[in-house]
């Protein structure tokens, strides 16, 4: 079960890993790996319902990076360790490729820029092409491309199944995850610091920061003054899978320095998903969508595909990002203060987590602490597959003869069936409200919104102590 109180008041981690998202889950894991008690301590209710759930759930090659950069070399080496790493949990990926769309004259200049860029960051798979073949690749596009950039090997992914996997690996591995632990004050003192949580004092002998829109503030209470986070809205419009014939591969906007700009792209659900906006912001739970948002991305779409704009859109949402006054990751340990920083990760987090692991278990081995690798960890978690590419549930004749929930269909729009809501309640990180169930099954995702299914949902929300209202959803804040 997931843990909500610490061990024993006096009891001392060797480790702490603050932040639960997609890096803090990776490094819980990386470091429960060896001879150490680690815990994995959250302010939220479940893992991966911050930041981690807001991203655009591209499985990047790193080809735009910053040449040279910390960032650079981890995406590129996150990709492959994910990857793998997909493979061996059932984390849903599709490797789509991407095209970077020129649509004047100055982004057509600098498409031969971005492909040496790419191979310095040692991708060399990109080619520049003429309008005609855009529109051979993608036969939709608005008219106006004067060429593109091919990324072959960009994919999608679940960025939900990815954070639970990592987050349930590392709790098979022995760490603890304690949720509702939001750290109001920190004390360090010689042999350990204290953490004051919300959920009780937590001690630890070292303590990572992945705060992730929160890690300067935990970073403030160290007493250092780093960097500032602001946090960055992106909204996005979801289209209904009817839509999904549209577009088969990643659309990207050629990049400008705020970021990738708006993009068209499949998702792993089999919908297509237009966005993110870029706003900057100064209240980090502003998840709410706006008109404004809205009328700019219904002014993008028409440019880059007006056929789109004729499907039916199944949600809007948006997310935050942990923009920072930096331009590269900040991965700096304080070795007096038995204290690392892990924040500025961006969006790349998703692909980049599990090097950003990697690079951390260095990092605080070189800084004094003691890493004896384990010989007894459980196999990799096997997932539950929420993704369009492959087999589900209720498709498997032979699953559904072994155990007939798995053929009780409860929301038709995503096909979640009855047996997939009973393992997310059965598992190491069970769901413990609707939008936990969501992330894990889909459920009430689809076109309808919990309107036919919402009742069922409700029920077996409180037969598992969950309680909640699902008759009444609210929007997912996913892949912005």
């Amino acid at each position: 079960m997931t843990d909500t109180t610490p061990r024993e008041p006096d009891h001392v981690y060797d480790v702490v890993v603050i932040g639960a998202g997609i890096v803090g889950s990776a490094i819980a894991r990386d470091l429960s790996g060896h001879q150490l008690s680690v815990a994995l301590v959250e302010a939220r209710d479940d893992v991966g319902d911050g930041t981690s759930k807001a991203n655009t759930a591209i499985l990047h090659t790193g080809f735009d990076a910053k040449p040279g950069t910390l960032e650079s070399r981890l995406v590129k080496r996150g990709y492959h360790l994910l990857s793998e790493y997909a493979r061996s949990t059932g984390i849903p990926v599709e490797h789509t490729g991407a095209i970077l769309v020129a649509w004047n004259a100055e982004e057509l200049a600098a498409l031969p820029g971005l492909k040496e860029k790419a191979e310095q960051n040692g991708y060399d798979r990109c080619r520049i092409v003429g309008a005609d073949e855009v529109y051979e690749l993608i036969p939709s596009l608005g008219e106006g491309a004067l060429g593109g950039l091919t990324v072959p090997d960009e994919s999608i992914i679940c960025t939900w199944t990815t954070n639970l996997a990592l987050a349930t690996d590392a709790r098979r591995r022995g760490a603890e995850v304690l949720l509702n632990h939001a750290v109001t004050a920190v004390s360090v003192n010689t042999r350990s610091t204290t953490l004051t949580t919300t959920g009780g004092s937590v001690q630890a002998r070292w303590v990572v920061n992945a705060a992730g829109l929160g890690a300067d503030r935990i970073d403030q209470l160290f007493g250092h003054e780093r960097f500032t986070v602001t946090p960055r809205r992106g909204e996005l419009f979801v289209f209904d899978k009817l839509a999904r014939p549209l577009v088969d591969k990643i659309v990207l906007p050629v990049p400008t320095s705020r970021g990738k700009g708006v993009l068209i792209s499949p998702t792993i659900y089999g919908n297509v998903m237009l966005g993110p906006t870029s706003e900057d912001l100064t209240d980090r739970t502003a998840t709410g969508t706006s008109e404004d948002g809205f009328a700019f991305l219904l002014d993008k779409g028409e440019r880059l595909m007006p056929r789109l704009l004729a499907e039916e859109v199944t949600a809007s949402y948006a997310g935050l990002r942990a923009a920072i006054d930096h331009g590269d990751y900040l991965i700096e340990p304080t070795p007096s203060q038995r204290y690392l920083l892990v924040g500025g990760i961006r969006s790349t987090g998703l692909t980049s987590g599990m090097a950003i692991a990697e690079h951390v278990h260095e990092v605080l081995e070189e800084a004094g602490l003691v890493l004896t690798a384990r010989t007894d960890l459980p196999g990799p978690p096997r997932m539950a597959n929420i993704g369009e590419a492959t087999v589900r549930p209720y498709q498997d004749a032979d699953r559904i003869a072994a155990d007939p929930e798995y053929g009780k269909v409860v929301c038709f729009c995503e096909r979640v069936t009855a047996g997939e809501i009973r393992d997310a309640f059965r598992s190491p990180l069970p769901a413990r409200n609707l939008e936990g169930l969501r992330r894990r099954t889909r459920v009430m995702n689809g076109r309808c919104q919990g309107f036919f299914c919402g009742a069922a949902v409700n029920r077996l929300l409180n037969e598992n102590g969950c309680g909640g209202t699902a008759a009444a959803p609210t929007r997912p804040e996913v892949n912005s």
